[in-house]
């Protein structure tokens, strides 16, 4: 993770409204994280244990967290489920030693990314970057439209989604790939089409994590997650929504 002067140019786009909190006890990491995003004109702040992120995170406001799993006081899964209870359109990105897909699993119940240390700086700035770019609320009649399948309602302007008029949580980034795909009925779309769409064209990551995110969202939409109605798998391609009763 090693970064040179030349790494640590101001970004040319005016982020200074755009708040990153870091969470990690490795203060070799959390320096370098902190120094590097704080360079490209973010407003950052740091701190190295759960109960400090919390109150940290009640007094900053920030729009993203970078947050490590294993802290020395609390979990990194339950802080960030903390966070997102309490401000729902906070963005949570997970950086961590774990790397078994049960962990990334487990992560993404609520966090909106998941990154595995060792990581690149600039590669860590692109997404980052495309985070915040969910964000940007809708802007176009289309975008701004509810779209209501059956028992399932996807409101793009209070972002919520319901379920037999019972509220859905979602993470920022499956409430952009649900109304992605929604938007679009019967249309398929690869895994490299949605990470362009969702992530953004710099997004750089696996077609994995698609399939991890679609996973999460059926647990939550689907009444058998198994053999899922709304969002379906076209094999050897990716994925499309189909409403009910359609043929």
């Amino acid at each position: 993770m090693a970064v040179d002067s030349n790494q640590l140019r101001p970004d040319d786009t005016d982020m200074t409204s755009k708040k990153i909190l870091v969470v990690d006890d490795d203060s070799a990491i959390r320096n370098l994280v902190h120094r590097f995003l704080g360079k490209r004109n973010y407003q950052m702040e740091s701190v190295g244990d759960g109960e400090t992120a919390l109150k940290v995170f009640e007094q900053f406001n920030p729009d993203l967290v970078i947050l490590d799993v294993m802290l020395p006081d609390i979990i990194g899964y339950d802080v960030c489920q903390r966070m997102k209870e309490s401000r729902k359109s906070v963005l949570v990105m997970l950086l961590t030693s774990l790397t078994d897909v049960e962990d990334q699993v487990t992560g993404l119940e609520w966090a909106d990314a998941y990154v595995t240390k060792p990581f690149h700086l600039p590669l860590l700035e692109k997404q980052v970057q495309a985070l915040l770019r969910l964000l940007q609320p809708p802007v176009t009649t289309f975008e701004r439209r509810c779209l209501v399948f059956g028992n399932l309602s996807i409101d793009p302007v209070g972002r919520e989604v319901t379920l037999d008029n019972q509220l859905v949580t979602l993470t920022a980034l499956e409430f952009d790939l649900l109304h992605c795909l929604a938007q679009h009925p019967k249309r398929v779309w690869s895994r490299e089409e949605l990470i362009t769409k969702v992530w953004g064209h710099k997004f750089v990551g696996e077609g994995r994590v698609v399939d991890v995110h679609i996973g999460q969202i059926r647990r939550k939409i689907e009444p058998n997650s198994s053999k899922p109605t709304f969002i379906q798998t076209n094999r050897g391609v990716g994925y499309k929504f189909e409403p009910p009763g359609a043929t």
